[in-house]
């Protein structure tokens, strides 16, 4: 499947400040970045990093004095989804885990999954199979949490199973925690989403079962196979869009992704994820 992404973000800086982007879809496994093009208006030094841990790419900018810094992304992203039967998923004991899966097992500033084992286990811990397991947690958070309201950049999955409203990062945040509690690593994911009504960035997150990372979005608002993934996680404190050190004022932001493959049918989203991961 191929994709054409883009991203114009604008800031006005105040004093001269440090910006670190995390926008560029990540290279890796099936996705492959073609095309890309990273434009500054004015043209500012600029670096780029890979994440030690988690997969992501940053760019990092220096902004040497005040005035309106405008960020210009487009890229050609081609990637493949694979779909396996969820009856072939089985469960991985932690003695044989990967030691790069073993940090997405516990508690993080978002997802306090040890405030959440109680319900956790009550609500899910009857069900057999991880797999199982991820998609009840899924379906509920989808019919128990609304959609919408009003967050903050503080608000966790505790506030969120509180509260029972939230965004697509608190639907993240409240899927990853619950499924930490179930001792089910889980890790953030934060992408381009095709389909999304408005375009913006989207978040959603993976978990391990069956030896695979499996997506999975509560929101159920986009098709899992028009999902173009930029960066992973523990949960969005390191896989922000933008990270500011300096006095920045943010302006605004167009995000799109568009499918360059007219003949592909998406998966639905509601229907077609029933007994099935997507990875």
């Amino acid at each position: 499947m191929k994709f054409e992404v883009s991203a114009k973000i604008v800031y006005q800086a105040l004093s001269p400040s440090t910006l670190i982007l995390n926008i560029q879809p990540f290279k890796g496994g099936t996705q492959v970045v073609t095309d890309e093009n990273f434009l500054l208006t004015p043209g500012l030094k600029m670096r780029e990093l890979i994440a030690v841990t988690g997969e992501k790419r940053f760019k990092v900018i220096e902004i040497p004095e005040p005035g309106n810094v405008t960020i210009d992304y487009k890229a050609v992203v081609e990637n493949t989804i694979n779909v396996i039967p969820g009856a072939q998923l089985d469960d991985v004991l932690i003695s044989v885990m990967p030691a790069e899966v073993l940090p997405y097992l516990n508690p993080s500033r978002y997802c306090q999954s040890d405030k959440l084992y109680k319900f956790a286990f009550n609500k899910f811990g009857h069900i057999e199979n991880a797999f199982e397991k991820v998609m009840a947690i899924r379906d509920w958070i989808y019919k128990n949490v609304e959609y919408g309201g009003y967050t903050t950049p503080q608000t966790s999955a505790y506030d969120t199973i509180t509260e029972q409203v939230g965004v697509c990062r608190d639907f993240a945040h409240l899927g990853i925690a619950l499924c930490r509690a179930l001792t089910i690593p889980a890790r953030y994911f934060t992408g381009y989403a095709c389909q999304l009504q408005p375009p913006d960035f989207h978040a959603c997150f993976e978990a391990y079962v069956g030896g695979y990372w499996v997506i999975v979005d509560p929101t159920k608002l986009v098709p899992i196979n028009g999902l173009i993934k930029i960066a992973t996680g523990v949960d969005a404190t390191d896989t922000a869009f933008a990270s500011i050190f300096g006095n920045l004022m943010f302006k605004r932001m167009e995000v799109n992704a568009i499918s360059l493959s007219p003949e592909f049918q998406y998966f639905d989203s509601n229907s077609a994820l029933q007994g099935y991961s997507y990875i």
